[in-house]
């Protein structure tokens, strides 16, 4: 049976005693709630903390709601909240589409968006979702909160811009008019890390595209977008034209990698199509 090492394990009660803690037991403290990402990396010793410092209980985190003109989404709200929200769903028909790929409903009920986008895995959905987005992320330290672009947040593998002694707190998302998205995905079995996913938001003004997200995943995209395609179809009528030439263009400009789940060509295929399925399919839900 696989265990994993020795560790230290505090529950905090609020976000500043959270921060006080991440403080108390230095860099080598991780936060967990659902675990689902950590855990299977503790028992294989690939990760070894000294200390474990649980926040479920800090319900602050789990807000869902419109502010103004964004959706504000709480770092603990679990992924079974999210695909359940009609305003989240409703709003971007993304998170649906996402969601209901996202593992299987054991890990949808007790893991949380923070911690798909805190572990930083370079096949995470998630990620590619509010990258397509233009999302915003909120991080709190125990001088203050500071808001990083999710463009920004993803550092490389594994590695994001909140800090030993920070909290990603929640994630801000631009509500406009006009606006279709959908995300699109190949596994090799129901539940499974994909093999390429490509996520898209569409914003139309008087006929022509305004603003174009186009998030990629496993498939070597730095920071989890294709910003090429995008400014190539900033300013064109949405067509499948426009689609397809996108799509050559966002995967010219991936990294794919061979593995167990594909070699680097058909990655970049994949990347190609399920960018054009995804364009296509957020123009009709406009």
């Amino acid at each position: 049976m696989q265990v994993p090492a020795k560790f230290a394990y505090e529950r905090a009660d609020s976000v500043p005693h959270a921060l006080e803690l991440l403080e108390r037991y230095g860099p080598e403290a991780r936060v967990v709630a659902g675990g689902h990402s950590l855990i299977p990396m503790m028992k294989l010793r690939l990760a070894q903390p000294e200390a474990l410092i649980d926040i479920n209980g800090l319900t602050e985190l789990g807000r869902l709601a419109v502010e103004d003109d964004e959706l504000v989404i709480g770092a603990l709200v679990r992924h079974a909240e999210l695909l359940a929200s009609t305003i989240a769903t409703d709003l971007f028909p993304i998170f649906r589409d996402a969601e209901r790929v996202i593992a299987d409903p054991i890990v949808r009920n007790r893991g949380t968006i923070g911690g798909s986008l805190c572990q930083a895995d370079p096949s995470e959905d998630l990620s590619a979702v509010f990258s397509a987005l233009r999302a915003t992320a909120v991080i709190q330290g125990r001088n203050g909160t500071r808001t990083v672009p999710i463009r920004d947040f993803h550092q490389g593998p594994y590695e994001t811009a909140v800090e030993p002694d920070e909290l990603l707190v929640r994630l801000r998302v631009p509500i406009s008019s006009g606006t279709g998205s959908a995300y699109v995905k190949v596994e090799r079995r129901v539940g499974d890390w994909p093999v390429a996913a490509a996520g898209a938001v569409l914003r139309v003004e008087d006929g022509v595209i305004a603003q174009a997200g186009v998030g990629l995943t496993a498939v070597g995209a730095e920071h989890f977008c294709a910003p090429e395609a995008e400014t190539y179809l900033a300013g064109r009528p949405p067509s499948p034209e426009a689609f397809a030439a996108a799509g050559r263009i966002a995967a010219e400009h991936c990294e794919p990698h061979t593995d167990q789940r594909g070699p680097a060509d058909y990655k970049r295929h994949l990347a190609a199509e399920l960018t054009r399925r995804a364009l296509a399919a957020a123009a009709e839900r406009i």
